[in-house]
């Protein structure tokens, strides 16, 4: 296979990055008043559990608004029961009908269906606070649906960034809404910088664990198996993100939208591989001096900086003990064992369209290796492929966006499912 083209040092890297040296959205000189009323799109996930978890702790704070669920009618009707949000969103009307079996008696909110659910909740008048957590391509048209209204958006779906990123900041311009991040990573760098700005940043710099198989061969990465690759060492996540951790692709789709949300050029954002996961990431500044945020290994750190912006709230969590961990190590990641992290930072610095197609293939490979269709090598491989096929195109706009999504999904598919079923 031809490899596809290193571009990341190439002349075209910062016009292509757009690097702006400004943050996504503006930052609000005062938050939404306590309490605050909270839709969280995709509730179930491991993220949106967590967040329910800051809300129990702080029942005077919070009003839970509304909780999109997907397909998990049973969790969803538990945590509707437990905090009575006025409206509910799933997937589809079977769903919808077992979430109204489940429900307690007297109370009746109203249902939402179908994937405009999501936009119409993300866009409630009265709601204060969206948290965007579905996970995937599919969290895009909701997360813009609430920039769009002007909410303050608790970002946790990063795929919204990865291919939407300057659509998103034209968006957050026109309509005023706030954008907080809430992966660890990039909620550190946010509190490393926000108050001094971006100006006398040199860089910024990406931690990742390594994931389960850190130090690993290729050779030795060809048996890999699903039950391995989903057994993270560090981080309780949702299957797919903790297969993005493995490969790396985790942290290429946070390389790109570390660059969109802090309008970095490519070249000054970096990742290290720091195997304790106790510094989630750093910002070096023009006077050589770092800024490191440390903290547990729990994304309820992150949830509750961004739901209680610019107050912090008590997570529970038990403090650090510096003196038992005794020691913190950084390493350059592999990326000739792990290409994913490569093909991402090429993807960004080729244009708009081949992140888009990144994402799609990543999405459909992760699937298949999920289902046992593929190898777990094959992941890389089938997005290097499609990288490698695909020419540039203009994706502007939502609808141009999906549209090559649905594309590349389609194509993926049909070649590598046809590809195993062969044999």
């Amino acid at each position: 296979m031809q490899q596809y083209s290193n571009l990341s040092h190439s002349p075209q890297t910062v016009r292509l990055g757009q690097a702006s040296r400004e943050y996504i959205s503006r930052l609000p000189a005062t938050a939404a008043p306590f309490p605050r009323r909270l839709a969280i799109l995709g509730s179930t996930g491991s993220i949106g559990v967590s967040a329910l978890k800051i809300c129990a702790a702080h029942p005077d704070e919070f009003q839970v608004l509304a909780l999109a669920g997907g397909r998990n009618a049973k969790l969803l009707a538990e945590q509707a029961a437990a905090f009575r949000p006025a409206w509910l969103g799933v997937l589809d009307d079977d769903t919808a009908a077992e979430l109204i079996d489940l429900l307690p008696s007297g109370y009746a909110p109203t249902v939402l269906v179908g994937e405009s659910a999501y936009t119409s909740i993300a866009a409630l008048d009265w709601a204060d606070v969206v948290l965007s957590c579905i996970v995937g391509a599919a969290g895009l048209a909701p997360t813009l649906a609430a920039v769009r209204a002007g909410k303050i958006v608790a970002l946790a779906n990063k795929e919204s960034l990865v291919l939407a990123g300057g659509i998103i900041r034209q968006a957050c311009r026109a309509s005023g809404a706030v954008i907080l991040p809430v992966d660890s990573e990039h909620n550190a760098l946010f509190q490393a910088v926000h108050a001094d700005g971006l100006k006398p940043v040199r860089s910024l710099i990406l931690t990742a664990s390594g994931g389960p198989f850190r130090g690993w061969d290729k050779e030795r990465l060809r048996s890999v198996t699903r039950a391995q690759a989903l057994n993270h060492p560090n981080w309780s996540m949702g299957a797919k993100i903790t297969i993005d951790s493995s490969t790396l692709m985790n942290k290429g789709l946070e390389f790109i939208e570390a660059c969109h949300l802090f309008g970095m050029a490519p070249q000054d954002v970096r990742v290290i591989v720091h195997p304790q996961s106790i510094v989630h990431s750093l910002a070096e500044f023009v006077d050589g001096s770092l800024l490191a945020h440390m903290g547990p290994p729990d994304m309820r750190v992150a949830i509750a900086y961004c739901l209680g912006f610019p107050e912090r709230l008590g997570t529970g969590l038990a403090p650090l003990d510096l003196i038992a961990l005794g020691q913190l190590t950084f390493e350059a990641p592999d990326t000739q064992a792990f290409p994913c992290l490569r093909l991402a930072q090429e993807a960004f610095a080729a244009g708009p369209s081949h992140s888009v197609v990144l994402n799609a293939a990543n999405e459909v490979a992760v699937d298949l290796f999920l289902r046992g269709r593929i190898s777990y090598l094959d992941i890389p491989a089938c997005i290097e492929a499609e990288l490698s096929a695909h020419t540039s195109v203009t994706v502007d706009d939502l609808e141009s966006i999906l549209a090559l999504d649905h594309e590349v999904r389609a194509r993926t598919l049909a070649h590598w499912g046809e590809r195993t079923e062969q044999g």
